[in-house]
């Protein structure tokens, strides 16, 4: 097959869910022999590469502001797909999906498939108008589409009871990755095994990071907190977070981490507790991951949260509630025997319900369906393919 993927920034992947979630699935349908291309944008992805482990890369200016830099990009890889003969397009993301009706209705030969990945209205970076942008971006990504995939379970109830949507469920995954001891973050931070806890994500205001500095403020601890992550189009929000540190030398913040980096792994293999204080998600790729280090995880109790760490397999405070989040991070920080157990726990369950080789047969399969491929399938492991 002939596949392409437009939403994403680009990869390889230095920072964003999307971009993890299109890389891994990008990269293993090329090892599974397809020709597979993703549009990328210069800003994030260098113009001269080409190819990126057998992924064809097709670079593509945008407007990079925050409003316009999906949309735009999005609309110049529509039309770029009209002169292309792809057998697959696949749209992550419900702002992209705005534009899948330009394959639909010019290329019908070729299938559209769009990935619902989160309620980005949700979000407290948009305004009036952007919101209004992305509920449209959401029917469409349940309307234009051939095949529309949810990434949690969540989400596909949200898209079957606002929209009366049949989507099929196949989740985020994560890679099995080995730990790295503390060499960098400690020459960088000083930090050291199980000396931090950790928060990894864009600082954007929907992650909630402002609720955990507040908390982390009120404790007694010689933990350190680390921040890592970057802005995204939020300078604003992310001066507000120093200035609410500002007089804690406690908390640190590292800037943007590259994913899969060296700096990443360690931080990642070295935490004491990772704590995602989201208010929004769609199935968070970070708290996946968190798992696969056998690192436990402290979420606010929103549903998509509460979903990836289902039956015990970490733990949850009241979204919003920074008295809460202050109470359950001094239980973990006294319980150190509890959270290396639910740590070692976490590992196992996500490794076998969140594996990309399961998930990357799975997106397969919708291809081949909707292509009427009459293909013997010699993947020998489950797949997550529910509708």
């Amino acid at each position: 097959m002939k596949i392409a993927f437009i939403g994403q920034k680009g990869i390889p992947m230095k920072f964003g869910g999307v971009e993890k979630h299109v890389e891994s699935l990008a990269v293993g349908l090329a090892q599974r022999g397809h020709d597979v291309y993703a549009y990328t944008r210069p800003w994030y992805t260098p113009k001269k590469l080409k190819i990126y482990k057998g992924v064809h890369l097709i670079s593509l200016g945008s407007f990079k502001t925050k409003h316009l830099d999906a949309i735009s990009h999005s609309f110049k890889a529509s039309l770029d797909v009209l002169r292309r003969n792809y057998d697959v397009v696949h749209y992550h993301g419900v702002g992209p999906a705005l534009m899948a009706w330009i394959p639909k209705l010019f290329k019908p030969s070729c299938k559209v498939v769009i990935t619902f990945h989160c309620i980005d209205r949700y979000h407290q970076k948009w305004g009036l108008l952007a919101r209004l942008a992305l509920y449209l971006g959401e029917w469409a990504a349940v309307h234009f589409a051939d095949d529309t995939i949810t990434v949690s379970k969540t989400l596909q109830n949200y898209c079957a009871d606002t929209y009366s949507a049949d989507t099929i469920y196949i989740p985020n995954g994560v890679d099995v990755v080995k730990d790295a001891s503390a060499e960098i973050i400690k020459k960088k931070y000083g930090l050291t095994k199980g000396s931090y806890i950790l928060f990894l994500s864009r600082l954007v205001k929907h992650k909630g990071a402002h609720y955990l500095i507040e908390a982390y403020n009120q404790l007694r601890t010689d933990k350190k907190l680390v921040i890592a992550g970057g802005s995204a189009f939020t300078d604003d929000y992310v001066k507000f977070l120093k200035k609410q540190a500002q007089y804690n030398p406690n908390i640190i913040f590292t800037g943007n981490v590259e994913g899969g980096s060296n700096e990443w792994k360690e931080l990642y293999s070295n935490a004491y507790l990772f704590v995602h204080p989201s208010e929004s998600e769609g199935l968070p790729i970070v708290v996946l991951e968190a798992m696969s280090f056998g690192l436990p995880v402290l979420a606010s109790n929103i549903r998509e949260n509460m979903e990836a760490i289902a039956g015990g397999h970490g733990f949850s405070f009241k979204n919003k509630n920074v008295n809460d989040l202050k109470k359950k991070l001094e239980h973990l920080i006294n319980s150190p025997v509890l959270v290396k157990e639910v740590g070692i726990d976490a590992k196992k369950y996500v490794l076998e319900n969140y594996s990309w080789v399961d998930i990357v047969n799975s997106v397969e399969q919708v291809y081949q369906e909707l292509l009427n491929f009459n293909v013997v399938n010699s993947f020998s492991g489950k797949a997550i393919h529910i509708r």
